[in-house]
């Protein structure tokens, strides 16, 4: 069983930049699908970005296209979601989900693993 672990979260200025990780892996594995999600008190939880196990593929949601980018490092059992040009619409709690297929995947109910989340809060 894996709990995600998710770091980096904080305060941003508009137009600044933010890096998240998400640490996905237990003590016999560490090839997990992993995406991030981001929810407000008011909104639905939203997809953000998805990477596969071996970061072949990788998907992001249409509002963080050519903004973010998601990556991983499988020897540091890392994923990271480096985002640039930020928006105050990007303030929310960011959550890292892990899949045991190894997939890359949009719909947060194909995810089994969440981590806490951690608060990304961008001021104008």
């Amino acid at each position: 069983q894996v709990q995600p672990v998710e770091s980096g979260g904080g305060l941003v200025q508009a137009g600044g930049s933010m890096r998240l990780s998400c640490v996905a892996s237990d003590r016999t594995r560490n090839n997990y699908g992993v995406g991030w999600f981001r929810q407000t008190p008011t909104q639905a939880r939203e997809f953000v970005a998805a990477i596969s196990w071996s970061g072949a593929i990788t998907y992001y949601g249409d509002s963080v296209k050519g903004r973010f980018t998601i990556s991983r490092d499988n020897a540091k059992n890392t994923v990271s979601l480096q985002m640039n040009s930020l928006k105050p619409e990007d303030t929310a709690v960011y959550y890292c989900a892990a899949d045991r297929g190894g997939y890359a995947n949009r719909r947060a109910d194909l995810y089994y693993y969440w981590g806490q989340g951690t608060q990304v809060t961008v001021s104008s």
